[in-house]
């Protein structure tokens, strides 16, 4: 099964890193990442650009609206991905227990649907 392991990060705590400690932090990321994507166990892995770089997108009564930046108000802000295949929830959590970005912000663990089955209940 595939899952999605989003990664969120507290721009506070990442400015407080020195920056030779940042690097060692990503250079390892990496290397884990590209030995799983090696294995088969890491299918895509990318890093977004600041949160302030966004723009939300809402349509509510058939008027769009376009705000700056993410919606929600929080201090960890979507700073990347990682999908993932695992045999189970407690292995996909266990991998986003090995990425350093967990003492820095969190993980949110979640299965990937199936779109070929969404597909076929909506016809598409």
């Amino acid at each position: 099964m595939q899952y999605l392991l989003l990664v969120y990060t507290d721009a506070d705590l990442l400015d407080k890193l020195p920056e030779a400690q940042f690097n060692t932090e990503m250079r390892e990321c990496l290397r884990a990442a590209d030995a799983r994507m090696a294995q088969g166990k890491v299918l895509g892995f990318q890093q977004l650009q600041p949160a302030a770089t966004a723009k939300t997108v809402r349509v509510r009564n058939g008027r769009a609206t376009v705000l700056d930046g993410p919606f929600s108000e929080t201090k960890e802000m979507l700073a990347g991905f990682t999908l993932i295949e695992a045999e189970s929830m407690d292995e996909a959590v266990r991998a986003a227990h090995e990425q350093p970005w967990t003492k820095y912000g969190s993980i949110e663990v979640r299965p990937v649907g199936d779109i070929a089955a969404m597909r076929a209940r909506v016809g598409a």
